[in-house]
């Protein structure tokens, strides 16, 4: 079973950074508005060439098989598009949601909801009298509060008449008798007193203070709302400047949210940010997670595969240029079909990404970072995988990890014949056989009109 002769397969969404804190509807994709629902926009997912099968809210759900799972989508993130932090994101905000939810009704009442006016009030408030964001990161703002160097809340202090207070004192360098009283988890100095101690870092509650602080927005101590000191790590791990998995967000969407998380720890207080990172994953991320997982090779085997195809097409012609300047029969010129029809079909399959080879057999080449899987060790490929999917966890970042060094040393010729393994999803099959169809179709149309035209040319009888 085949899609329509007519499929296309998803264009590839360049990375755009779409912002929803002013609350028009902005642009739109396919028909889709940002003032749409995730509800609504999902129906229209096929006009992307994406079926029902393997819209988002199926793959997300756990409702596909490899390569087409949660699994295959983060790693996609990861290594491919390296935006792994939108995903991320949105797993911990459903399952916070999931949570909340089951929190009884006098905990909830602590923590009251960021209604839909509130937003509003709040982005007008920012638009009118912007908050002057402070350069300076929340790891700094964290390291030096309650010291000399803690950053002042104005960096000019207005006396009368605007002048200089001639008797102002210059901070001092605190000595190394003066901090023997201070708690060591507030107190970063060394014992000397000159430098930070090693290994230091602010810890989740500091961080997100240092952002507050930076933001200019005052936080209250709600220590009795619930979920506060996870949504202090949320702050440092997403919202902060510089996090090691920071939101691609607009100063008015993260200082809307400053000021809405300073209030309360309702879900619906994210509720413009979420709109934007799922925008960005249903339009974008999974549009181009599908176009990619169609490519059944990898990209030494696709372009290997399309040099067979000019090969077959090249073959092709000059089959047909030496029969015709031959004195042999017309009919013998359709033996040129062969070369053309295959080498048409391989290379509109391979211009496509995929190679007809893999393609006859259901398979598909596995990925660098599945094909080390089983020779390195068990617990650090665990690891990896519980890493990516820590919702709270450190940076994406993969440089380090062991296949990078040895997918680099792979011979060429090892990576064109990498391991297969057999494609599970039936949709994505589905899309494939589609493409291969249309690939053979498209070879019998151009192969009967190139040898048409040499049918058509006289005999050169030069031997």
């Amino acid at each position: 079973m085949v899609y329509s002769l007519a499929y296309r397969r998803p264009a590839h969404v360049e990375p755009r950074r779409i912002s929803t804190a002013s609350g028009d509807s902005g642009p739109s994709i396919g028909g889709t508005t940002l003032g749409d629902s995730p509800e609504n926009s999902q129906d229209s997912s096929i006009n992307y060439g994406i079926p029902d099968a393997l819209s988002f809210d199926r793959i997300i759900d756990g409702g596909t098989c490899p390569p087409c799972t949660t699994r295959d989508f983060m790693n996609y993130l990861i290594y491919i598009e390296h935006a792994a932090e939108n995903l991320q994101f949105f797993l911990w905000y459903k399952d916070y949601i999931r949570r909340f939810d089951l929190l009884s009704e006098n905990e909830r009442r602590l923590a009251p909801e960021w209604t839909l006016e509130q937003a509003e009030a709040q982005a007008l408030a920012l638009k009118d009298n912007p908050a002057p964001m402070k350069s300076i990161s929340a790891d700094t703002v964290a390291v030096f509060k309650r010291t000399d160097f803690a950053t002042p809340k104005a960096t000019i202090v207005e006396l009368s008449k605007g002048g200089s207070n001639p008797f102002g004192t210059p901070p001092i360098t605190p000595k190394s008798g003066d901090h023997d009283s201070i708690a060591p988890s507030e107190y970063p100095w060394s014992d000397s007193g000159s430098t930070l101690r090693s290994g230091f870092k602010p810890t989740h509650d500091k961080k997100a203070a240092g952002v507050f602080e930076a933001a200019d927005v005052k936080l209250q101590p709600f220590t009795i709302q619930p979920f506060r000191e996870e949504i202090s790590r949320i702050i440092s791990i997403y919202i902060a400047e510089g996090a090691p998995r920071q939101l691609n967000l607009s100063s008015k969407e993260r200082a809307g949210l400053l000021h809405a998380l300073a209030a309360t720890t309702h879900p619906t207080a994210f509720r413009r940010v979420i709109h934007t990172v799922e925008w960005s994953l249903r339009h974008q991320a999974h549009q181009n997670f599908i176009r990619w997982t169609i490519c059944n090779g990898n990209r030494p085997r696709v372009i290997f595969a399309r040099g067979l195809g000019i090969a077959g097409i090249l073959g092709g012609i000059l089959a047909a240029v030496l029969i015709v300047l031959s004195n042999a029969g017309r009919g013998w010129r359709v033996l040129s079909a062969i070369g053309f029809g295959i080498g048409i079909a391989t290379l509109v399959a391979a211009w496509k990404g995929m190679c007809v080879v893999l393609h006859g057999m259901h398979h598909r080449h596995l990925r660098p970072w599945e094909l080390f899987a089983e020779d390195d060790d068990a617990s650090s490929v665990l690891e990896m995988k519980k890493d990516s999917f820590d919702t709270l966890g450190s940076s994406n970042s993969y440089e380090d990890q062991p296949w990078v060094a040895k997918y680099e040393k792979r011979n060429l010729i090892r990576k064109v014949f990498d391991r297969e393994v057999w494609i599970q999803e039936p949709a994505l099959r589905q899309i494939q056989d589609t493409i291969f169809l249309q690939a053979v179709l498209g070879s019998l149309i151009l192969t009967a009109i190139c040898v048409g035209i040499f049918v058509a040319l006289p005999k050169g009888n030069f031997y």
